[in-house]
């Protein structure tokens, strides 16, 4: 759920990223969504989009809100598109919780590009 005072849009790292609270270098922005670069990359190319609404998980986005995909999708192609990497091969990728990857509890995309990817990940 989206908390605005006094929850995770206080403390919440990718929250005060996205507020400029904590510097980051934005290598994209739009209305949606922010993108960095991960600060322990993966890949040769290893971006993160960051969405603005604070949600932990896919699950928790409630259902009168679905266009917050479409949102996040939208800002992710227009990434890929801008940095060509649909020539060099990427992989989307969206952890949850301490068991599925997911270090920081804010819905974020991994873009991996660069490097043959392995099946199956993990």
């Amino acid at each position: 759920m989206t908390r605005i005072l006094g929850g995770f849009m206080d403390t919440c790292l990718f929250c005060r990223i996205v507020k400029k609270d904590i510097p980051a270098r934005f290598v994209y922005e739009d209305e949606t969504a922010v993108v960095i670069g991960d600060i322990n990359p993966q890949a040769p190319f290893h971006f993160l989009v960051i969405p603005r609404e604070h949600y932990e998980g896919i699950h928790m986005v409630p259902s009168d809100n679905v266009q917050f995909f479409d949102k996040m999708m939208i800002t992710t192609v227009s990434f890929i598109k801008k940095e060509g990497l649909e020539s060099k091969g990427y992989r989307l990728v969206i952890n949850y919780g301490e068991k599925g990857g997911q270090t920081v509890p804010h819905i974020h995309i991994h873009i991996l590009s660069g490097r043959q990817m392995k099946w199956p990940p993990g």
